[in-house]
């Protein structure tokens, strides 16, 4: 869930029009020279994309024939990128995938199934579940990079300013935290978010989701889904509750609140810790809370689970593909893990990663004691898709424009095109 700059985008997109011919017209080192393989990291180009350009410069110094051609791609463009060049045979020979978007490029046969290769020669290190939600039809397709959940993260002394000395459990518990932080410290108590991921924990708090995908149904106007949708709906308006901010600026305007002690509660992922760490209410650091998302009605309480793959292109020659495997292993070994972890306070997908100085960081400390509670995202290659129509009418929901009743409406109707042989 990142938001790249205008700046980035204008400069990715001219970079692109040169590296879109992916592999076919990097060096393939008949002549003896190094192959080159080409590399789209979709991470954040100011507070992540720095730590992995250095492990390239490393991989490179170690491996003398395959130099690497870096391009960092702001991640809201990348998806859609990447599909237009696979599909013209001129994707990179690598991809940073989100773990919504690799069963749905294997799918379409982009990425090269990785059991049995060089890549995943590691498999038995990563976690289970972040290798399931790496696969379509029984293979592999991504070797995950780094994961993430949401989490209720708080600001510490907010909390304890207004008397509360332990986070909310559930959603009826945080409206009341929310309150009590407005009563005895004047800033709003909860801000939560219009978008549809971060609507997930709330339909996950009902036993429900947007589709049963081992029933092929569309579930996103059930009643349990109505009820989590209108808990959602509820913690945008009451004493020490922000109102939903439906501007193009949301998510920015959240962020700077949170990180500079304007609100004491949000509901957000790892990928931010480092942004956190820069606002004024952490420059302690461990005055940073993270705790699983409150429990809904039924007592469950959970995230989705997150984080991005390195895949390998199907349409490079076996030269590339090679060299990009190499690269993959290299990229997800503990050691680089530790390395992106350490830079960037993300979250490894290996146990052998969480060193001790690793988990000395508070923020991947808390996002790994809630990981737990994080679910893997279901065996349907277009469940990231799901998202989209909730993204388009969950604002209008917010905002008024339109009823809960209706707008779920719009959102089932939208979900039957993208999954045409569920019903509803």
């Amino acid at each position: 869930m990142r938001r790249g700059t205008a700046a980035t985008a204008l400069v990715a997109s001219l970079v692109l029009a040169a590296t879109a011919c992916g592999s076919g017209d990097s060096g393939s080192g008949k002549s003896g020279g190094p192959v080159t393989i080409t590399w789209w990291d979709t991470s954040n180009a100011t507070n992540e994309a720095p730590t992995y350009q250095a492990l390239v410069e490393q991989f490179e110094a170690a491996h003398k024939d395959i130099k690497v051609n870096y391009v960092n791609v702001p991640f809201d463009q990348a998806e859609n990128k990447f599909d237009t060049a696979a599909g013209a045979s001129g994707a990179p020979d690598v991809l940073r995938s989100e773990v919504g978007w690799t069963p749905a490029f294997a799918k379409k046969g982009y990425f090269l199934p990785l059991d049995g290769t060089e890549a995943l020669a590691d498999k038995d290190a990563f976690q289970p579940s972040l290798l399931q939600q790496a696969q379509y039809e029984g293979k592999t397709y991504g070797v995950p990079l780094v994961t993430d959940t949401l989490a209720l993260v708080y600001n510490k002394d907010l909390l304890r300013k207004a008397g509360i000395s332990e986070p909310p459990r559930t959603w009826d518990e945080l409206k009341a935290d929310a309150a009590q932080v407005k009563d005895r410290t004047g800033v709003d108590g909860f801000w939560g978010s219009e978008k549809g991921y971060y609507a997930e924990p709330f339909l996950f708090g009902e036993g429900t989701d947007t589709v049963d995908a081992a029933a092929k149904k569309i579930t996103v106007r059930s009643e349990p889904a109505k009820k989590a949708y209108g808990t959602w709906l509820g913690l945008f308006t009451g004493k020490g509750l922000h109102k939903a901010d439906t501007t193009a600026d949301s998510y920015a305007h959240r962020q700077d609140a949170f990180v500079n002690g304007k609100v004491a509660m949000t509901i957000e992922g790892p990928w931010e810790i480092t942004n956190f760490y820069k606002g004024s209410a952490f420059k302690d650091k461990n005055n940073l809370g993270i705790a699983t998302v409150p429990a809904g009605s039924t007592g469950k309480a959970g995230a989705p689970t997150g984080g991005h793959n390195l895949s390998v292109y199907a349409g490079s020659d076996k030269a590339h593909q090679q060299a990009a495997l190499t690269f993959v292993r290299f990229m997800t070994s503990a050691k680089a893990q530790e390395t992106i972890a350490l830079k960037n306070s993300t979250l490894p997908t290996r146990a052998d990663a969480y060193t001790d100085q690793v988990k000395a960081d508070p923020g991947i400390a808390g996002f790994q004691k809630v990981l737990p509670a994080a679910r893997p995202r279901p065996a349907l290659p277009e469940y990231s898709s799901l998202w989209t129509p909730l993204d388009t009418e969950l604002p209008k929901i917010a905002d008024g424009k339109v009823s809960l009743d209706r707008g779920l409406k719009n959102v089932e109707l939208a979900i039957s095109k993208l999954v045409p042989d569920f019903t509803e």
